[in-house]
């Protein structure tokens, strides 16, 4: 008989076990005890979404770090604040469980920028206002009802009168208690459970307002079974079966271990442990098997660094990095964080913390290490080393000081504007980079995610390319790919979007957007109507002559104007609709370069206007189609944290690849 088979015999034999019982322990808190309540107002900035994720993951940490079942966060830019509560009758885990499901529940919101969901055990409510102090709020206070009469099948031998008045004797000493116990109670009241619970942001005062307030809601469901009160700032609720894990903790109805159901639960949670014992026995078996499938598809990776004295270990990096301490964090990849450290020779390195243990993961780190350790070119990010033994793996990259590019064309606050000479200097670079990947190494790599947050500029302001996470490669014999989709909107080349055909001229056309945000400091919005468009706008001001409007006007006129003409009509070829019209890279550094002036550099057609915002609704609502835009999940995750676009803009969205098949 198999470990499995042993496995499924057990379930079958102790889930009969449970049947014959008649279980009287407390129901499972991690369900809806309301709809989900969302505001009005609509975020107006992509980084709305990534601001979101990002706070609240940021909520579930400081929820695991707190000595308690609450927590907050917030954020200024744009403005987000959250809360989760969790019952304090909850344990850790339970909380934990509790808001992991209603995380799941509350971005149905997105993208309105309020929301709120009451568990049976948690309450959790993001805001673009700070409202931890807010108790009552009679647009969204509610209540919700059992319609199942309260005094059927009890023994309540006044009927209706007498259960109701145990519901008001329970609802007012429940509150009371609380009010005297930190803002919790639990109480059992003649035949009828009470629990309520105030938010620990709240003061006494603030939440004997909500607590009356939530006993009116309350009763107004008699004579239900069950009924909850959730106002903004608590939750009461009573019922004629417990509900409440613990009645120590409100200092409620006591019952000894001497009593039948005390005993039952006993049995219970002895069968419950047995169950979870051979469950618990069956998922480290199989994730034995997953380690060793691992070990095998990575032990021939894990060799080779061994040899070539790449390879780090974890706690080494972790040390590096002071622990992956947040003021060492340089920004946000789509795979992962990158950290500054410093290694034990005094070497300055970044270390790159993947986020992912899934096949993408799998994929990504693959092509990261086994194409770029391979690779090597002024204008690419350099690879070091690499740790995967450890809990995460990690990546370990030259450090390059002056951060990305988008930092100098679109932050705010500049701390530097980059000359003309400087901004020619990061195009032929990178150029030159890219022509590499082409057909200058071993191997055809296409990289799928140029853009401006993904070129980083060394001490000497020299660019190099980074984030090889979505490359793919291919043979000198095939045209092109068809692959899923994946890169950033606004970047992205039509005929790969439209039709996931892929080929080297993909880079191009991103390479052609950067090329007119270096020149114009504008970046290409993809979130805007058409006529906002940055390759609209570079194509008007070039059919009417008036190329030196498109300059970035931070250069104050101190630009060559025969070389941004000819830098725009470059950036131009490079984006036309076609792929076979755009140049490739070794042309475009070949117009870069010559200074012939017999040597031409051809006309451009239009480029393609596409309106992202319609792709995207497309993409995620029509299913009449089989474009691969149907079939796309998409990522709503900046792909550079450091990114501070204006709040008009809505910063690059990364979509992860999906398969078009």
């Amino acid at each position: 008989m198999t470990h499995k088979t042993t496995i499924i015999l057990t379930w079958v034999t102790l889930t009969s076990i449970l049947l014959t019982l008649q279980p009287v322990t407390c129901e499972p808190r991690a369900t809806q005890a309301s709809r989900l309540i969302c505001g009005s107002g609509r975020a107006t900035t992509a980084s709305y979404i990534p601001t979101f994720v990002q706070q609240m993951e940021r909520l579930s940490s400081n929820l695991n770090n707190s000595q308690t079942n609450f927590a907050t966060t917030n954020n200024t830019s744009p403005p987000f604040y959250a809360l989760i509560q969790c019952h304090k009758d909850l344990s850790r885990t339970d909380c934990l469980v509790c808001y992991a499901v209603s995380r799941t529940a509350v971005p149905g919101c997105l993208p309105v920028t309020a929301g709120r969901i009451f568990m049976d055990g948690c309450f959790v409510r993001y805001d673009n206002y700070s409202f931890f102090n807010e108790s009552v709020d009679p647009k969204t206070d509610t209540r919700n009802c059992n319609s199942t009469s309260g005094f059927g099948g009890r023994d309540f031998k006044g009927g209706v009168l007498e259960f109701n008045t145990s519901v008001g004797g329970l609802v007012e000493n429940v509150t009371k208690l609380a009010l005297n116990n930190s803002g919790f109670g639990v109480l059992e009241w003649r035949g009828v459970y009470g629990l309520a619970q105030c938010w620990e942001s709240l003061s006494v005062e603030e939440c004997r307002v909500c607590l009356d307030s939530a006993k009116k809601e309350v009763m107004g469901c008699l004579p239900s079974a069950d009924g909850r009160g959730m106002n903004a700032g608590c939750f009461l609720r009573y019922s004629t079966q417990k509900f409440y894990e613990n009645d120590s903790l409100g200092g409620g109805g006591s019952s000894g271990l001497s009593s039948p159901g005390a005993k039952v639960a006993v049995v219970l949670a002895a069968v419950a442990f047995l169950m979870i014992s051979s469950f618990a026995g069956y998922a480290a078996y199989m994730r034995i098997l997953k380690r060793r499938e691992e070990k095998k598809n990575m032990g021939m990776l894990s060799n080779s660094f061994n040899k070539s004295g790449l390879k780090y270990k974890y706690e080494t990096l972790e040390k590096a990095t002071n622990f992956f301490d947040i003021s060492n964090k340089l920004g946000q990849g789509g795979a992962g964080s990158v950290y500054k450290g410093t290694l034990p020779n005094g070497d300055v390195v970044a270390v790159k913390r993947l986020f992912f243990n899934t096949r993408q993961w799998v994929d990504e780190f693959f092509n990261e290490v086994n194409l770029i350790s391979a690779i090597e070119h002024k204008n690419l990010v350099k690879l070091l080393a690499c740790s995967i033994e450890g809990p995460e793996s990690l990546l370990v990259y030259e450090f390059v000081p002056n951060k990305s590019l988008d930092h100098f064309l679109f932050d705010k606050d500049k701390v530097q504007i980059l000359s003309w000479k400087q901004r020619m200097g990061v195009i032929l670079g990178t150029a030159e980079g890219l022509a590499y990947l082409h057909g200058g190494c071993h191997v055809r790599i296409i990289h799928r995610d140029i853009k401006s947050s993904n070129i980083l500029l060394d001490k000497d302001f020299s660019p190099k390319i980074a984030d090889f996470g979505l490359v793919r490669t291919f043979g000198a014999d095939r045209s092109h790919l068809s692959t899923g989709i994946a890169g950033t909107l606004g970047y992205m080349a039509p005929e790969y979007i439209v039709r996931g055909q892929l080929t080297e001229k993909a880079d191009v056309f991103s390479f052609g957007v950067v090329v007119l945000e270096i020149a114009c400091g504008k970046r290409n919005n993809a979130f805007v109507e058409d006529s906002g468009s940055l390759l609209q706008t570079v194509w008007k001001l070039y059919k009417d002559g008036a190329v030196a409007e498109a300059i970035d006007p931070l250069l104050d006129g101190e630009f060559p104007e025969q070389e941004a003409l000819q830098v725009l009509q470059i950036g131009l070829l490079c984006t036309q609709a076609s792929a076979a019209l755009r140049p490739s890279m070794t042309q475009v550094i070949e117009f870069l370069t010559t200074k012939d002036e017999d040597h031409q550099i051809p006309i451009p057609h239009q480029p393609p206007f596409l309106n992202a915002r319609a792709l995207m609704s497309q993409g995620l609502s029509s299913s009449s189609t089989s474009s691969p835009l149907t079939k796309l999940g998409l990522s709503y995750t900046t792909t550079s944290q450091s990114s501070t676009a204006p709040s008009s803009e809505w910063a690059p969205l990364r979509i992860d690849e999906m398969s078009t098949s």
